[in-house]
């Protein structure tokens, strides 16, 4: 029997993120984390009205793959199992700190592919970024999946 494939759906899904969708990728990560592009962040949010870094990881994750995670990024990573940047698969999640010491967690995503993450940005929203932005590089602290 031939899977059925949304061609619609993985078409949109892949203007609204940017990135390209093959046959073999997670199809549901990519369409449902499509519908949150440009959804407003809003802390302690967990809905399309505003969603804040960690509310969307949980939203994805429990949508997805029906698996529940810690609503907080500090205590996903905290009970995640590690994995280094040159390990990463499509849906695990991606780490970083913003804080001096960078003994805390504070901002998380979910690795998509060739780098690219979605998460949700204070400033844009839910959009993608790229692993090698500088930004990025300079706070990273791991990757982790479940």
């Amino acid at each position: 029997m031939t899977p059925s494939y949304d061609y619609k759906s993985l078409a949109q899904a892949s203007m609204r993120l940017g990135v390209d969708i093959d046959m073999e990728d997670n199809h549901h990560l990519y369409i449902e984390s499509s519908k949150w592009i440009k959804t407003p962040h809003r802390f302690g949010g967990v809905t399309q009205i505003g969603v804040d870094c960690s509310g969307f990881t949980q939203h994805i994750y429990q949508t997805v793959y029906r698996k529940k995670i810690p609503r907080n990024s500090h205590q996903q990573y905290i009970k995640s199992q590690k994995v280094t940047k040159n390990r990463l698969r499509e849906g695990d999640l991606v780490f970083f700190s913003t804080s001096r010491t960078r003994k805390q967690v504070n901002h998380v995503g979910i690795y998509l592919k060739n780098n690219l993450f979605i998460h949700t940005s204070s400033s844009k929203g839910v959009m993608v970024s790229n692993l090698n932005e500088s930004y990025f590089k300079r706070n990273w602290i791991s990757g982790g999946r479940y």
